[in-house]
């Protein structure tokens, strides 16, 4: 069976760096029998300058759009246009504004509104919300576009009008015009899409279904497209948009005005997505809960955790029975060194496991976070373990070396990834945010033993092959430590079983079988929309058969002499545009 996926990104998949691309790249390749659309949404310049990867064949067509540019779309409304505009955006503003809403403004400190029954409104503020996105996405067909009414005076002043409303939420209410600005220009670049001209005409409204690989404005063309055409929509969510949004929120400069509209514009939008989309697949529990937190009906969901190339880890991996390799005295932590991953607290507890176990190292591998604070945090680490621990020496000739070592993959001692990991007995996770512990997957794929902080979705990928301390806890980070390099037997069982579960549930090939058949199950529920006309326009009953999926010699529709179909030998009518050679590797 044949399935025709328009597969939606933000930010990733095709363009050479960005989220989910290395995912969504597999992902495609290992459904070679189907064939995908992909619609892309760029955050950057230089993620466009940066050109794609090379594409499959699979891959029928490629359109972009940017979300880094102001464009004027040179769109001037009539009169009625501007009232529809008016309406339509009024009721947007205010279902942001009103009412509690899944982790809306309270969970900002933006306080809640005045409800009597947060559980009845909750449905009203919805259907409120989605009425509105969609009324403006049909003006936006009509008319040829948003971007000039979004950042218009009137949008900012129909945000006013919903921030002063009686019911609006406290913090909303202490928005002063900058404050409008600035949450107008925001909604301005999230609802983009609904300005584009994906649509129609051989469009989205032309595929099977809809694959969004994240939440929020990823998946706001399948919205469009399930509302104008009935196309379903898959949301695929490893980590949750909404849950990126406060956590950056918080580390922004914004006032809590706008921090409040902001959390309230996004927990509609996700809770939009999740009503709209047939099938949710989280990652892990642990997105799966953040959710259901915000909305989404739990027969939805279904969790499918990434996939990831077990191959490249598969000589350390089969060779860890004997750990042969591995330095029985060093402790190993990989990943990006920027603040969630608590290498101040890593070096704290090194320091009193060198008291218990004075010969212990610890190599730390991995590169600063992107920016100028990953690379003052990577500073403040190395100053750090400088400070504690004075560069030692076997003698007072011989020259000393901190047992703290900072080192990136890709230099004479740590050439590899693999053995990055294959270089110690322990492998350390001290983060204190965690979405999916990719570096711990990748751990227990080479057989080692780990020990952990409990966030994020840690517990649920160790399942007790691992131990799990606290987060911010250095002492018991520590003790978790010295237990296992005293216990050379307890780390090598610990390490079997781990690559044991991680070859069960978090290959590649688990992934791809999951998508699968989720894409069958989610086509064999939707109806056929597809519309089989004769000569004179009629539409033909039964023009579309069940086995216009399947292929082979079925589907070709070649009209007899009285105007009547029949059904002779041929491909699947389909019509693609193909990505012109050379495009992949623009």
């Amino acid at each position: 069976m044949v399935v025709r996926i328009g597969l939606l990104t933000e930010g990733g998949y095709p363009y050479v760096s960005g989220d989910a691309r290395l995912w969504c790249d597999r992902l495609v390749r290992g459904l070679g029998q189907h064939e995908f659309d992909i619609y892309a949404l760029s955050r950057s310049e230089r993620q466009e300058d940066e050109g794609w990867i090379q594409l499959p064949p699979q891959v029928s067509r490629v359109r972009t759009a940017p979300l880094w540019t102001v464009e004027d779309d040179g769109v001037v409304y009539g009169r009625r246009a501007r009232r529809r505009f008016a309406d339509a955006y009024g009721e947007l503003a205010a279902a942001v504004c009103e009412g509690p809403g899944a982790l809306d403004g309270a969970a900002l400190g933006g306080g809640a509104g005045a409800h009597d029954d947060p559980a009845a409104s909750a449905g009203v503020v919805a259907d409120r919300f989605g009425s509105a996105l969609y009324a403006l996405a049909e003006l936006a067909r009509d008319e040829g576009g948003l971007a000039g009414a979004l950042r218009s005076e009137g949008a900012v002043r129909a945000l006013e009008r919903a921030c002063r409303a009686p019911g609006a939420l406290r913090t909303a209410r202490t928005a002063r015009v900058p404050d409008l600005l600035a949450f107008a220009s925001h909604v301005e670049r999230a609802l983009r899409p609904l300005s584009l001209d994906w649509y129609e005409g051989d469009g989205l409204d032309s595929v099977d279904l809809c694959h969004a690989t994240a939440g929020g404005t990823a998946a706001l063309p399948g919205l469009i497209a399930r509302h104008f055409a009935g196309v379903p929509l898959l949301v695929t969510e490893y980590g949750v948009q909404l849950r990126a949004h406060y956590l950056a929120s918080a580390t922004v400069g914004e006032s809590p005005a706008v921090r409040a509209l902001l959390a309230g514009f996004h927990g509609r939008l996700a809770a939009e997505v999740y009503r709209a989309a047939a099938l949710i697949t989280p990652g892990n529990t642990h997105a799966r809960r953040w959710q259901e937190r915000c909305g989404a009906d739990r027969a939805k969901l279904r969790t499918v955790y990434p996939g990831m190339e077990a191959s490249r880890f598969a000589d350390v991996g089969e060779s860890a029975e004997g750990s042969g390799c591995a330095d029985p005295d060093t402790l190993v932590w990989v990943g990006r060194i920027e603040p969630a991953k608590d290498l101040i607290s890593l070096l704290h507890s090194f320091a009193e496991i060198r008291k218990e176990e004075p010969k212990t190292r610890l190599r730390i591998v991995g590169a600063p976070a992107d920016g100028p604070e990953g690379t003052t945090y990577l500073a403040h680490c190395r100053a750090l373990a400088a400070q504690l621990f004075p560069d030692e020496a076997e003698g007072v000739h011989a020259v000393g070396d901190n047992p703290v070592s900072f080192e990136e993959i890709g230099g004479p001692e740590v050439p590899s990834l693999a053995e990055a990991y294959a270089s110690g007995a322990v492998v350390v996770l001290s983060s204190v945010v965690e979405g999916f512990p990719i570096s711990l997957v990748e751990a227990m794929f080479c057989g080692r033993a780990t020990v952990s902080t409990d966030v994020g979705a840690v517990v649920e990928v160790i399942g007790g092959t691992g131990l799990v301390v606290p987060p911010r806890n250095p002492r018991a980070l520590a003790e978790a430590c010295v237990t296992l390099l005293r216990d050379p037997e307890r780390r090598e069982r610990l390490g079997a079983a781990a690559r044991a579960r991680a070859l069960e549930l978090f290959t590649v090939e688990q992934n791809i079988a999951a998508f699968h058949g989720i894409y069958l199950e989610i086509v064999s529920h939707s109806p056929v929309r597809r519309v089989v006309v004769d000569d004179e326009g009629e539409p033909l009953p039964f023009g579309v058969p069940a086995e216009a999926h399947v292929p082979g010699r079925w589907t070709e529709v070649r009209p007899m002499a009285a105007g009547r179909p029949r059904w002779a030998a041929g491909a699947p009518v389909r019509a693609t545009v193909p990505v012109p050679a050379g495009e992949g590797a623009r």
